[in-house]
């Protein structure tokens, strides 16, 4: 009895090598579990750690704190976009009305049509076909953001565009005025008065002149502060 209660007591040889067996591979498992933790957080570089930033992923090599400069050179950057889609609309509606007033003249300095039909150039036409030179040197100043072409194309817009026009509307305001108080024209340009058409054209090409100083202003500002934060760099 003594032997068979030991037996029992202290279990079998077999289970106890079972036993041993288990424990030490669930001891292994739980090694190998903390051991592949720790090679994935080894894994992780320190740029992967430092990826997150102010509402969204943050560029390799930064810590965050240029976050703000970041923010406005792309804001810079959206608004020039948009400035010189602006200033080529207008740009090309420009072309449109030089391309008019050129044809006018060719018509009628080579008599391709009788002048009841389309009347000889006002004086302030002749100027005005220089206008086409501002709008050549605002195109060129877009490829490489180029101040000093969007300078000069904004000067010359005064000199060889605005100019030109307030010219023309002094020019003509004589007829303008016995047309509208005597009902009297002498040009015609396709059975309309000339003075009509042309004063039309006048306003237009002032709108498009005036908001294509406008937005060049803009861009130009925009561009000089880029400019500044550049070098403030």
């Amino acid at each position: 009895m003594s032997r068979r209660e030991g037996r029992s007591r202290g279990g079998s040889p077999g289970a106890v090598a079972v036993g041993g067996r288990r424990g030490g591979a669930c001891a292994g498992a739980a090694l190998g579990r903390r051991a592949g933790s720790a090679a994935l957080s080894d894994a992780v570089s320190p740029q992967d750690s430092a990826m997150a930033s102010r509402g969204g992923p943050r560029a390799a090599g930064t810590d965050g704190s240029d976050f703000q400069h970041r923010e406005r050179v792309a804001s810079h950057y959206q608004m020039s976009v948009t400035l010189k889609s602006e200033i080529k609309k207008l740009i090309y509606a420009h072309v449109v009305i030089w391309l008019l007033l050129l044809a006018q003249m060719v018509v009628g300095h080579l008599k391709l049509l009788p002048h009841d039909q389309v009347a000889m150039p006002y004086q302030w036409e002749y100027p005005y076909l220089l206008s086409i030179l501002p709008s050549l040197l605002g195109l060129l100043s877009f490829p490489r953001n180029n101040i000093s072409y969007l300078v000069l194309s904004m000067i010359s817009t005064g000199l060889f565009s605005m100019a030109p026009l307030i010219y023309g509307a002094m020019e003509m305001f004589p007829m303008a005025q016995q047309l509208y108080r005597h009902g009297k024209a002498y040009r015609f340009i396709f059975g309309f008065s000339a003075v009509s058409v042309m004063y039309l054209v006048v306003v237009v090409a002032a709108q498009v002149h005036g908001w294509q100083l406008y937005y060049s202003k803009k861009l130009l500002d925009s561009w000089f502060t880029s400019t500044q934060e550049k070098k403030k760099k």
